[in-house]
Parts: C-alpha cells; structure tokens; sequence
C-alpha cells in the first residue's frame, strides 16, 4: 500500500494566502517523514470568493521540498489547454523531479472556466480525446505534424524531453461509465474520486477492469483520492472536520458537481453524508476503513486530503502523522 497527500492549495475569503506558503511545505515535510510516497495538487479557475493558488508554479515550487516524493495535479482540467502547452510543462516537471511526475487529468464541469477560455463543455470529450496521444507523441518524438480537428502542428518538437524514457505516465479522473473506460483504454491508470460514495464505486471498478482486459492493458496502479481526517479520539474527529469539509462541499454543490438536498427528503447530516465518503475516525476506525477500500475496490494507493479551507494547521499535520503511523503499522 502507498500513501499520497492531495495539498490543500484553497482558502477562504479572508486569508492571507503568501502567510499559508510554509504551511504547505510544512505538511509535505511531515508526509514524507511519515512515509507518504506521493504529493498531488488540485485545480481550477475563477474560484473566488474561494482564493485557490494555481497548480503548475506550485508543483515546481514543492518540488524542491519533495526529495524524491512522486508529483501530480489530481486533477488538470485537460480540455480548455492547448496539448503543446500542456505537454512542455509536463516535461519541465519531470525534469524538475528527476523522472517522479505523473500528469493526472480530467475533463473539468465548471462553465465560468470553460467560457472563460471559448471552449464549449460538449467539446470537453472530443478534445480529450485528441490531445491525450498528441501529448504522448510530443514527450516521444522529435518532431511532430498533426493536423486534427482541433490542434494542429507543422513539423515541430519540444525543447525538452521528460526524464522519464515515454515521459510521465497519464492518470485520467472520471466518475461515469464513459470516462472509466476512457481511462482503461488511453490512460495509465483510472484516478477515482470517491466524492460520491463507495457504493458508487464499485460498479464503476467492474466497468474498469473489464475495459482494461478488452484492451489488454495493465494500469500503473489503482489510486484512490479520498478526503480522510484521522484524529486522536474517534469520538471528537467528525466535529472536529466538519466544518472545514463542510465548506468545502457548499462550494462543489455552488460549482454544481455536489448536491446534499432532495426535493423529496431532508438535507443529511453530517455523519450521514459522510458515511462511505470520507473516511474520518481514530487510527484504528481509519485502518479498518483503508483495509475496507482495499478488500472492496482493491486499491493500492490512497491519496488522502487531510486539510480544507479553515482546518487548523495542527490538526492537519496530526492527521498526517497518524497516517503514517497507519501506513507502517500495515
């Protein structure tokens, strides 16, 4: 089993983010005392009155802090970029991590981004699917012609060539049936999201493995991404997340991707809406709850999101550290 940390990069109106800067590189120091072997970054745009910091300044900024930790963003929203751009910055990272990037991407949701850019969502797919292999060709080869719906490249190459002999492997996110078998035929691995449940999970596992014997491939891994709290008592951990996770979730429901009410039953609570979602409790609720994961999805790389904007730095890295006491004990 490994263990990866998805950096908090988001904070609340309010907050003086340049102040924040130490607190991230304070929290991947501790992952990797702890034995966290990976550090991945989210991404999005026009985010206020949320103030998130952008993904690739970032990455290469962490990465001097990494020492050898793997790097990723979980998830660059794939279809308002332009390939070319996409594939030098990829390269750039990985020569930044001596060969430890993995390019995680996605199709992304959001409309303000999306109009911002010109792109329109029922483009998202094809896109995807157009720049996915050019970006494999431009980490590969020397020069590239593509003329293609939407890309096109008249016999040119890229500066620099990723470390990695193929360049970085390539996480594709999704959570429908499509993008899982989007995932098993072009991509490296399927990066789940459990935002929606466990139970949801499942069928969508099935989906996947069957996809990846249909095109005969092995993926790197099989990474799940999961918001996970572990705090010195079982009994305080949930009050002491909630509201932070909280805040979080009204901005996913406020973008659209989540939804607590129903027209026809109260919103949940808490507990509820975080049961086979989060996974919050002591070490030993939490080490149930991973060995869980493992028996019902069979995964083997958990990417925990420990922080949410307004959580307290030292509940963070306590979570953190108990994780890796977790991870040594297993």
């Amino acid at each position: 089993m490994k263990l990866g940390l998805f950096v908090n990069t988001q904070f609340p109106e309010g907050f003086e983010v340049a102040a924040r800067v130490p607190d991230i590189v304070e929290q991947v120091r501790a992952a990797r005392q702890a034995g966290f072997s990976s550090l991945w970054f989210p991404h999005h745009w026009l985010t206020q009155p949320m103030q998130m910091l952008q993904l690739t300044p970032l990455m290469g900024y962490v990465a001097a802090h990494a020492q050898g930790m793997t790097i990723g963003p979980n998830i660059l929203i794939l279809p308002p970029l332009n390939p070319m751009h996409v594939a030098e910055e990829a390269a750039t990272l990985d020569v930044l991590t001596g060969g430890n990037f993995i390019l995680g991407v996605g199709l992304g949701y959001r409309q303000p981004e999306f109009d911002a850019f010109g792109i329109p969502l029922a483009e998202r797919a094809p896109r995807f699917n157009e720049a996915i292999p050019l970006i494999r060709r431009l980490w590969t080869e020397d020069r590239v012609d593509h003329q293609g719906r939407f890309y096109t490249i008249n016999d040119a190459g890229i500066g620099v060539k990723p470390v990695r002999p193929g360049g970085p492997p390539i996480y594709i996110a999704g959570q429908s049936e499509p993008a899982v078998r989007r995932a098993a035929r072009i991509g490296d691995a399927w990066l789940i999201m459990n935002s929606s449940g466990i139970g949801k999970l499942v069928p969508l596992m099935q989906t996947y493995r069957a996809a990846l014997k249909e095109h005969r491939r092995t993926p790197v891994e099989f990474p799940v991404t999961a918001e996970c709290y572990v705090g010195e008592r079982h009994a305080t951990a949930h009050e002491e997340c909630r509201g932070p996770l909280e805040y979080k979730y009204n901005a996913y429901a406020s973008w659209g991707l989540e939804d607590r009410t129903s027209a026809d039953r109260a919103p949940p609570s808490f507990e509820e809406f975080a049961r086979d979602r989060f996974i919050i409790g002591d070490t030993v609720s939490v080490k149930e709850e991973i060995a869980r994961y493992r028996e019902t999805l069979g995964v083997d790389h958990f990417i925990m999101r420990c922080q949410w904007p307004g959580l307290p730095q030292e509940r963070t890295l306590g979570s953190i550290r108990r994780l890796g006491a977790i991870l040594a004990s297993s």
